[in-house]
């Protein structure tokens, strides 16, 4: 493994959690870290220990798409915008709702898999839309 010891950012990054958040299971013990100075460093193994999951040795790949929906009202959009939110999973995910242009945007950012069903199910409500 090229890198043995992650910092608490990339420890956030690769959960999808707030800085703060890892911190905080830091800080309760639920997170093994040592700290170096005025930050703490959490290595390979506790990662593992703390997620039950290994660290991919290889190459991530990440999905970044935005989505626009024309002809949308701000009632479909608020439907739309909730859907999506309660789905989202492992996924940032942000929208955006312009009255005047009559237009929705969708930005999706993480997990292929989980982006690409939740892809599926906006074609599906964009499409019953229309």
């Amino acid at each position: 493994m090229a890198q043995d010891v992650f910092s608490v950012e990339q420890v956030a990054a690769k959960l999808g959690l707030h800085v703060r958040t890892v911190r905080k299971y830091v800080r309760d013990g639920r997170l093994q870290a040592v700290r170096i100075g005025k930050q703490y460093r959490i290595t390979a193994a506790d990662f593992e220990a703390f997620t039950g999951l290994p660290i991919a040795g290889g190459p991530a790949a990440e999905l970044s798409g935005v989505v626009e929906i024309a002809g949308i009202d701000r009632p479909a959009a608020d439907r739309l915008a909730a859907m999506v939110a309660g789905s989202s999973g492992p996924l940032r995910v942000e929208t955006i709702h312009d009255g005047e242009r009559a237009t929705m945007k969708i930005i999706v950012l993480g997990d292929l898999a989980a982006g690409a069903d939740l892809l599926r199910r906006v074609a599906s409500v964009a499409e019953n839309l229309s």
